[in-house]
C-alpha cells in the first residue's frame, strides 16, 4: 500500500484518502453522521473513525477503504475522543455528552468496560508511554481525569484551567501537555504528582496537540487566530530545558487538527472552514501547499505503505 492520508469530512459524513505528496483524492468513504477522531489498529489493517452525530464508531478496512464493522452502544452519546492500548489490543472510545469512556476489544469488538469520569463534556484522551494511565479532558468540567488503565479506575482528577481541550503525552518524559482552549495557554504536568511544571502561551483558542515523530516538536492548532503553535520540547532558557513556543505559522480559517507525516518533515493541518488541508514543511517553517477535500474537515491521520 502507498501512503495515503485520511481526512474526516464533519458536514459531509465522509472520509477523503488523498495522495499526500499531490493531495489527489484517491477515494472516498461514507462513515455514519459527524465523523470526528480517526485512530488506526495496532497492526496497522484498519481505521476507527468517532462519529458523534450518528453514535458509533466506523471501522475501515486499510488496504481497500471499505467500511467493514461498526462499534455502537446504547449509551453512547456524542463518542469523540479515540485511543488505542496497543499493549492490550483495546480500543478506548470517550462519550462527550454523557462523560464515559468505553473500552472495547480490539479483535473481538467485544465491550470490556465503562468508565464514567463524572465531569462534564469529557472530549479528548491520550496514554502515557506504558500505556497504563489515560488522561481524559473535560472541557466544561475544567479537569483532567486520570484512569489507571490496568484497573479501569480513575485515578485522581486535576484542575487545570477554563476549557481543557487537547491532551497528549510526550514519549521521553511522560509530561502531560494539556491545551486550555478559554485560556489560550499549554501547560505541562509532571506525571508522578500531575502537578502543572510549566506553562506557555499559545495562539487564540488552542484545540488539540501532537507530537512530531521524534519527541522534538509539538504543534497546537490555534482556532480562532488561524495559526498553529510550533513548540520545541526541549527548548533551553536560562540554561534550563522546557518546553517553550518558538513559532506561529498562518494556515487555513479554524485549524483543527494535525498529523505528521513519517519522518516528521511535514505537517498536514485541517482547516475546518476553508475546507482543505494546510501543508507545513517543518525546516522551512512554513505553509508550502493545500490540499482541498470536502466539508469541515477535521480529524486526518497518516497511513504508511511501509
Amino acid at each position: 500500500m502507498d501512503d495515503r492520508l485520511l481526512v474526516l469530512n464533519r458536514d459531509d459524513d465522509c472520509v477523503s484518502v488523498l495522495e499526500p505528496t499531490t493531495g489527489k483524492t484517491v477515494t472516498e468513504v461514507t462513515t455514519a453522521f459527524g465523523p470526528r477522531t480517526v485512530e488506526s489498529s495496532p497492526d496497522a489493517t484498519k481505521s476507527y473513525v468517532s462519529c458523534s452525530q450518528g453514535n458509533t464508531v466506523v471501522v475501515i478496512d486499510n488496504e481497500t477503504f471499505e467500511t467493514t464493522g461498526r462499534l455502537s452502544h446504547d449509551l453512547f452519546a456524542g463518542p469523540r475522543g479515540l485511543a488505542v492500548r496497543e499493549s492490550a489490543n483495546e480500543l478506548w472510545v470517550v462519550s462527550q455528552h454523557n462523560s464515559q469512556v468505553f473500552v472495547f476489544d480490539i479483535e473481538t469488538d467485544a465491550l470490556l468496560d465503562i468508565i464514567s469520569t463524572h465531569h462534564s463534556q469529557s472530549n479528548t484522551i491520550s496514554m502515557n508511554s506504558d500505556e497504563s494511565a489515560a488522561y481524559v479532558t473535560n472541557s466544561s468540567g475544567n479537569t483532567l481525569t486520570i484512569i489507571d488503565c490496568q484497573k479501569r479506575r480513575i485515578s485522581v482528577d486535576v484542575p487545570v484551567g477554563d476549557g481543557p481541550e487537547g491532551v497528549a503525552v510526550n514519549p521521553e518524559t511522560d509530561n502531560i501537555y494539556v491545551t486550555i482552549q478559554n485560556e489560550s495557554r499549554l501547560t505541562i504536568h509532571d506525571p508522578e504528582r500531575h502537578n502543572m511544571v510549566y506553562e506557555t502561551e499559545l495562539g487564540d483558542s488552542p484545540i488539540g496537540i501532537v507530537f512530531s515523530p521524534d519527541k522534538s516538536l509539538a504543534v497546537v492548532p490555534n482556532r480562532h487566530s488561524n495559526d498553529i503553535s510550533i513548540i520545541e520540547t526541549r527548548f533551553h532558557r536560562d540554561g534550563e530545558g522546557r518546553p517553550w513556543e518558538v513559532e506561529r505559522i498562518p494556515v487555513g480559517i479554524w485549524p483543527g487538527n494535525v498529523v505528521f507525516n513519517t519522518d516528521g518533515s511535514l505537517a498536514y493541518v485541517t482547516n475546518n472552514k476553508t475546507n482543505d488541508v494546510s501543508v507545513i514543511d517543518l525546516k522551512q517553517r512554513a505553509e508550502t501547499d493545500r490540499f482541498d477535500v470536502r466539508t469541515y474537515p477535521d480529524g486526518i491521520t497518516y497511513l504508511s505503505g511501509q
